[in-house]
């Protein structure tokens, strides 16, 4: 006969090994046994409100949970709090009480402690005008005269909702000025959310084309393109880790006479002028450990974009994307990302301007930075190996602003080998070499991850054609 005292025996060995930190793996710890969750205290959410965090928590109070699923559920609930961007540092802790009757369920108490950011922040602007700092040192002579200055206010949580509010003014190469607030939830389920931008900018010095894979730029002293926009964008999220966001968006963009002799596909047929109502409506699915440098999770995500929805509109457009990204732990200090990513527009004869193929952030094939490839359809394949060299969090005692003496910081060693396709149908009017073919590039880089969403990258590739270069980059990316 087992003796009744059992079942409480095992909760004392659950407890010992919760408290050590490890595994719930043991032989002798019935994987079925329940824990109910008695209270969820929140610490250093000075300005956050709670319904923000506990929206982003799986476990509430009055539920119950198998011991054997308990670490991974609370290892989540921080990983989903931390991906809010509104803290510094996360911590959950969780202590159990045994019941004084055995036929009860033990009741756990999770604690929360957070460290919130500095929210609003307000600093000068000197950025460089090319689409990365690597065209700008190696292909513009790290030319001074393609700056932008200004300065710009970011104000988070304006409201303790995890709203922001954002301004920027930009002058130099060129000139911006952006103002828009977001609001994640404006329902009471905390499900809908609401954002809306208005931008104007202008440019003295333009691409009008691009030549064996370059940007081929014209500048003036009058004003060469003016892009005006405002846009109303509805988000809709489903649980912790589905997003719908349904975007619509009026722009009206306009040429100097300049630019339609240079390039008459810039609009197409001569042109001056592009003005247009969009709609776009995306998914997304993020379970990622971390959204700014992910190394456990999976992030699937589509897009369908229809521009001229009036009748008055010039330009007609049909935009469909879809990728899928994954990332897994292999064990010790050792990680691996897959990534596919694909793109196809309609209809074939595009203006210049909306052509899109390689040559962003996100849809690069690593080793071919200096180029942009034109085209109608393109394809990515995506390939990281990771080693973590350290991982850490520095106090800094004599800082006596909380929301900067703690100092996360992380680097990592990459393996990486990309693979990419552009098919275009203007390859030749643009002389380019690079488009209708296989691309590949491999290479390793030194990633350094610190607070505030900041990640450095400092790579050393080669391309399929045999170049190789060393690039930098300040960015999110597989």
């Amino acid at each position: 006969m087992i003796p009744k005292r059992w079942p409480l025996l095992i909760l004392i060995l659950t407890v010992f090994i919760l408290s050590s930190l490890s595994v719930f793996a043991s032989a002798s710890v019935d994987s079925t046994q329940k824990v109910i969750v008695r209270s969820i205290t929140l610490k250093g959410n000075y300005r956050t409100r709670e319904r923000i965090i506990l929206r982003e928590m799986t476990l509430r109070v009055g539920d119950s949970v198998r011991l054997v699923n308990l670490p991974g559920r609370v290892a989540w609930d921080q990983r989903n709090i931390n991906n809010t961007t509104l803290f510094i540092t996360v911590d959950v802790a969780s202590q159990i009480t045994l019941p004084i009757d055995s036929t009860e369920l033990a009741q756990l108490d999770l604690t929360v402690t957070m460290k919130e950011r500095w929210y609003v922040i307000a600093y000068p602007v000197f950025d460089i005008a090319d689409r990365n700092f690597n065209e700008w040192w190696y292909d513009r002579g790290h030319d001074f005269r393609r700056v932008i200055y200004g300065g710009r206010l970011s104000y988070r949580n304006v409201t303790g909702t995890n709203d922001r509010l954002q301004v920027i003014i930009e002058r130099g190469f060129s000139q911006r000025t952006v103002v828009s607030y977001s609001k994640p939830y404006i329902d009471k389920a905390q499900r809908i959310g609401l954002r809306a931008d208005v931008g104007y900018i202008t440019n003295k010095e333009i691409p009008y084309r691009t030549q064996f894979d370059k940007w081929v730029y014209v500048k003036s002293d009058n004003v060469l393109r003016e892009r005006a926009y405002a846009a109303l964008t509805l988000t809709h999220r489903r649980g912790l880790y589905h997003y719908h966001t349904l975007d619509t968006r009026y722009t009206r963009n306009t040429i100097a006479d300049t630019i339609a002799k240079l390039n008459p596909d810039y609009f197409l047929d001569g042109s001056t002028s592009q003005h247009y109502l969009a709609m776009t409506y995306s998914y997304r699915y993020d379970r990622r450990d971390n959204i700014v440098y992910p190394l456990q999770g999976t992030l699937v995500a589509g897009a369908v974009a229809v521009s001229g929805l009036l009748p008055e509109d010039n330009f007609h457009f049909l935009d469909l994307s879809a990728s899928v990204t994954r990332y897994w732990a292999l064990g010790g200090r050792f990680y691996v990302a897959g990534s596919l990513r694909a793109r196809s527009t309609w209809p074939t004869r595009q203006p210049y301007f909306n052509l899109r193929g390689l040559g962003s952030v996100t849809d690069m094939v690593r080793g071919y930075e200096l180029y942009v490839v034109d085209g109608q359809r393109t394809a990515i394949w995506r390939n990281s190996l990771r080693y973590q060299l350290f991982n850490v969090r520095k106090q800094l005692n004599w800082l006596h602003v909380r929301q900067f003496n703690t100092v996360p910081i992380a680097a990592y060693l990459t393996a990486f080998g990309d693979a990419g396709y552009v098919s275009s149908t203007v390859a030749e009017q643009y002389q380019s070499q690079l488009a209708n073919r296989l691309l590949v590039g491999t290479g390793m880089s030194l990633d350094i991850v610190t607070f505030y969403n900041l990640v450095m990258r400092f790579s050393g590739t080669i391309n399929g054609q045999g170049k190789a270069g060393f690039f930098f980059n300040l960015a999110q990316e597989l």
